[in-house]
C-alpha cells in the first residue's frame, strides 16, 4: 500500500436528530442515512504526492443504516488539485491503501454500489471547532451552515462532545446544528440536524492518536 496521511479540520451534516445514533452503535433517526463531509487539508500526503492546503467534499446515500449497503456516493475534489493530487484524494476518499475497515471512508466505499463521478469544484470552508461554525459553499452544487446547538428553553448555547477512543473516525467531535442543500447527484435536504466538527488525523491503519 502506499503510504498516505490526512489532517485537519473536518465538518458534516447529517439527517439525524443532533445525538446521530450511528455513533452509538443505534439505528438512524429516519431509518435512512445520507449527508456530507468536508475536509481542509492542513497537513497530507500521499506517498510523494504532497495535499496540503487543498480540500475535499464528500457526499453520501443510503436506503437504510450504512451497514445494510446499497448507498451511493460522490466525492468534490477541490479545483486547485493537479492530475496527481486528484488521483490521491480520491484513493483515500475511497477507501484504498487503507486496512479493512480502518477508516470510515473504507467503510462507506465498502457499502456503497453507486459511485457517482467525481466533481473538480471551488470549495470554499470556513470552519471553527472550538465555536462549532462553518460554512461551505461549492457554487452551483452545495450549500452548508454549521452553528451551537441552543437550548430551546434559555435560547444560550449548548456544548457537546462525543470521545470515541476507539471510533475509526475521530477521537472526540464537537456536536452542533446543520442545514444543507445540496441538488447534484446526490441531493440533500437537510435542516436543523446533526452536524460535527472534529480534527481529523488518518493513515491507512486508521485514526493517528497522540
Amino acid at each position: 500500500m502506499i503510504e498516505w496521511y490526512l489532517e485537519g479540520p473536518a465538518y458534516g451534516n447529517c439527517n439525524c436528530d443532533w445525538s446521530c445514533p450511528c455513533q452509538f452503535e443505534s439505528l438512524p433517526t429516519h431509518g435512512n442515512c445520507q449527508g456530507f463531509e468536508v475536509i481542509r487539508v492542513d497537513k497530507g500526503h500521499f506517498g510523494d504526492v504532497q495535499l496540503t492546503g487543498l480540500k475535499a467534499v464528500m457526499l453520501y446515500a443510503w436506503p437504510g443504516p450504512v451497514f445494510d449497503g446499497n448507498g451511493e456516493l460522490q466525492a468534490i475534489i477541490d479545483e486547485e488539485a493537479d492530475n496527481a493530487q486528484r488521483e490521491a484524494l480520491l484513493a483515500i476518499l475511497y477507501g484504498e491503501h487503507t486496512n479493512e475497515a480502518a477508516t470510515h471512508w473504507w467503510v462507506y466505499r465498502a457499502m456503497s454500489e453507486t459511485v457517482h463521478g467525481p466533481l473538480f469544484k471551488p470549495i470554499e470552508y470556513e470552519v471553527d471547532i472550538e465555536r462549532r461554525t462553518a460554512r461551505v459553499s461549492v457554487p452551483g452544487v452545495m450549500e452548508s451552515i454549521g452553528s451551537p446547538i441552543r437550548s430551546p428553553a434559555t435560547g444560550d448555547e449548548h456544548r457537546v462532545r462525543i470521545d470515541m477512543p476507539y471510533g475509526i473516525e475521530f477521537d472526540v467531535a464537537e456536536i452542533g446544528n446543520a442545514s444543507t442543500e445540496a441538488n447534484g447527484a446526490i441531493q440533500l435536504n437537510l435542516k436543523d440536524s446533526y452536524g460535527q466538527w472534529n480534527m481529523l488525523r488518518q493513515n491507512g491503519s486508521g485514526v493517528v492518536r497522540n
